[in-house]
């Protein structure tokens, strides 16, 4: 494929942006030979700025629910833009958003909106403390909950004390949350839990039900507040806060990425036991008021509510999943896929610089299918049975080519480096 506009579009960038594109975009992180500009997105598909269009199987990094676009979801937002976007002070549709969020979530009684994930998650940590005059929070190793200071995978400019009362345990082990619980003795103010293991580089893994029991027991026991941190994954495994399927209710919960659809809001949810806590922080932002996320918001989660996107969803990941297992045992080569089928992770066996990960994706890139080699992907509801056959029928064309010329693929250099600082 020539990216001859996009080389161009980096050039440029690193000379105004810190290092060119950052974040997850940046090519460290990614294949030399992803673009990393796009144009605009339709349905299940993005199109670069080389006018190259791939099935996206990133949808954004989780954001794209419904599909780009979504006409009902874009006529509601663009609708209110026209009455007014941010103004002095909410619209009424704070209220019926906030209404409408509590009525989907067993455990909610209230709700704050504001942009980002880490805002919401940041928020948690702060209700938490705020409630119990306690410091410490438990995080599982590895998990993802943020950009700030206290969570960040990165420690380029983070000081000790930034995470000073942020303490560790082992998800889905039971006994390493009890033990973390003891340590903190009555300084507990609150235990962090995804709705299940997410982490970058790693198979993913479904919650133990025991160990989401004792998370909440645990809760119960010492008065800290159980965080479920369902930024990623909300409404994306049920229509309710992701561990209601085992049964558990937490008593914050963090969202944001699809519940409009790519518009830029995100929420904390909250249970009347935290609800004075919540009143008390100070939190706000310019653009937390914003009336056209919200309109886009309250469209998106009626569709969620009253549609079958999340069956569709569920349906074309195990569509997905037996296509490629198939694949990779007719190439002979070791494949995993873990986690929920509609938030799939593919990794490669012996494979621990990511060199057949990113050759596999490099090639499946050239097919038209835009996958990642290490993170989590998500499907989404614009998505057809035809989409799911023609990842499957370029994957068992990858699959192929990359058997043949295991012995020629070399790492990623930007990426052997930075999982050399990881191990570290």
């Amino acid at each position: 494929m020539d990216h001859t506009q996009d080389r161009a579009l980096r050039h440029r960038a690193a000379r105004v942006l810190p290092q060119g594109v950052y974040g997850h975009q940046s090519t460290a992180l990614l294949p030399e030979t992803y673009p990393q500009f796009f144009t605009r997105g339709e349905g299940a598909h993005i199109w670069d700025t080389d006018g190259h269009a791939y099935l996206d199987l990133m949808c954004a990094y989780g954001p794209n629910l419904l599909g780009y676009g979504d006409p009902r979801v874009n006529n509601a937002a663009i609708a209110q833009l026209q009455k007014g976007d941010t103004l002095t002070g909410p619209t009424p549709l704070m209220v019926e958003l906030a209404e409408l969020m509590v009525s989907m979530i067993s455990h909610a009684d209230w709700a704050i909106f504001c942009k980002n994930g880490t805002d919401a998650t940041t928020m948690a940590k702060t209700v938490a403390r705020a409630k119990t005059g306690r410091r410490i929070i438990l995080v599982a190793r590895g998990a993802y909950h943020g950009a700030a200071p206290w969570c960040t995978p990165a420690p380029a400019g983070i000081l000790a004390e930034d995470r000073a009362h942020i303490h560790y345990y082992d998800y889905n082990d039971a006994e390493s949350l009890s033990a973390a619980v003891a340590g903190a003795g009555d300084d507990l103010a609150g235990i962090f839990a995804t709705p299940h293991k997410h982490d970058a580089f790693t198979d993913q893994a479904l919650p133990d039900p025991d160990y989401a029991r004792r998370a909440r027991a645990l809760c119960d026991q010492t008065g800290a507040l159980l965080i479920v941190d369902d930024v990623r994954a909300g409404f994306r495994l049920t229509r309710d806060c992701s561990w209601e399927l085992l049964g558990v209710r937490p008593d914050l919960s963090t969202w944001g990425k699809s519940f409009a659809n790519g518009h830029p809001i995100s929420a904390l949810l909250g249970s009347e036991t935290a609800r004075d806590a919540a009143g008390s922080i100070y939190v706000t932002g310019s653009f937390w008021f914003s009336a056209m996320p919200m309109a886009a918001a309250i469209a998106t989660l009626e569709i969620l509510r009253d549609s079958s996107y999340l069956e569709q969803t569920i349906a074309l990941g195990h569509r997905l999943r037996e296509g490629l297992s198939k694949a990779a045992h007719a190439a002979g080569i070791g494949f995993r896929q873990t986690g929920p089928v509609q938030m799939p992770l593919f990794l490669f066996d012996d494979d621990p610089d990511f060199r057949r990960g990113f050759a596999w994706a490099s090639d499946m890139l050239e097919q038209g299918i835009y996958i990642h080699p290490w993170h989590n992907m998500f499907l989404c509801a614009a998505m057809t049975d035809r989409d799911i056959d023609q990842v499957i029928e370029a994957a068992q064309t990858s699959f192929q080519a990359v058997s043949k010329r295991l012995d020629k693929i070399v790492p990623h250099p930007a990426l052997s480096t930075l999982l050399a600082a990881r191990s570290a």
